[in-house]
């Protein structure tokens, strides 16, 4: 276990905040409200307009968020293994890839294993691999050795006005069994469609980590949403 996964355990169950629904003009003061209401982790969604139809950032980014939270970059990007690397020099924490976006997914996971980690030296990045709701999780076994999170997306990426899909619950649980017997210590998170209506009942599926966005960044009280958010996460 590599000492940044390690970081992001001692945060679970928590959420991961994402801020592309932020006030992009005014960013250093939307990260410092997600520090006040006790957040870790950041997220940052990368669609490249071939995977999925959106195209949202990339590595500058990810290096110009100024933050101690640690950096979870979520790769929604079509043959992402040339890309990886500018990632990590950006200072992502968590590099997230898709098993769908690559033929030779393996090797993915194998050169993310070797990436050095910019912004803490000598602590290596912590591997994540998501999944799309129509992706089989028979297909995660044989890829299990090389990861450290499973992403299970709630809803298909990069479309708005989706409704969280609830076979959800049912794919945590199942993927939870299939981690159990591998006997690795591997994290499950869930991305899409969380809001503060079903933030409670994605804790309760023990799910380690929940990727939120727009509940948080709605407009009104984001630190108090923030706030809320991770309560729920922590006190199921």
């Amino acid at each position: 276990m590599n000492q940044t996964f390690a970081r992001v355990r001692s945060l679970c169950p928590t959420v991961s905040v994402g801020t592309l629904t932020a006030d992009l003009m005014d960013l250093g003061s939307e990260l410092a409200l997600l520090e006040r209401a006790g957040i870790g982790l950041v997220h940052v969604d990368v669609m490249d307009g071939c995977f999925c139809p959106q195209m949202t950032v990339g590595p500058a980014y990810v290096k110009g968020l100024r933050t101690p939270l640690l950096k979870d970059v979520h790769l929604m990007v079509r043959e992402p293994l040339d890309k990886l690397e500018g990632y990590a020099k950006a200072g992502a924490d968590i590099l997230t890839v898709h098993l769908e976006s690559a033929v030779h997914i393996h090797r993915v996971l194998q050169r993310m294993g070797t990436l050095e980690n910019a912004g803490r030296p000598g602590e290596g990045i912590a591997r994540g691999l998501a999944l799309n709701p129509g992706t089989p999780l028979e297909w995660l076994e044989p890829l299990l050795e090389e990861v450290d999170i499973v992403t299970l997306l709630a809803i298909d990426p990069g479309w708005g006005g989706q409704k969280f899909a609830p076979q959800t619950f049912d794919r945590v649980k199942r993927t939870q069994e299939m981690i159990a017997s591998s006997g690795r210590q591997i994290l499950v998170c869930v991305d899409g469609g969380v809001t503060k209506d079903n933030i409670v009942q994605i804790a309760a599926s023990g799910a380690d980590l929940a990727v939120t966005g727009s509940a948080v960044f709605d407009g009104k009280d984001a630190e108090g949403n923030a706030r809320f958010m991770h309560a729920a996460m922590r006190d199921v």
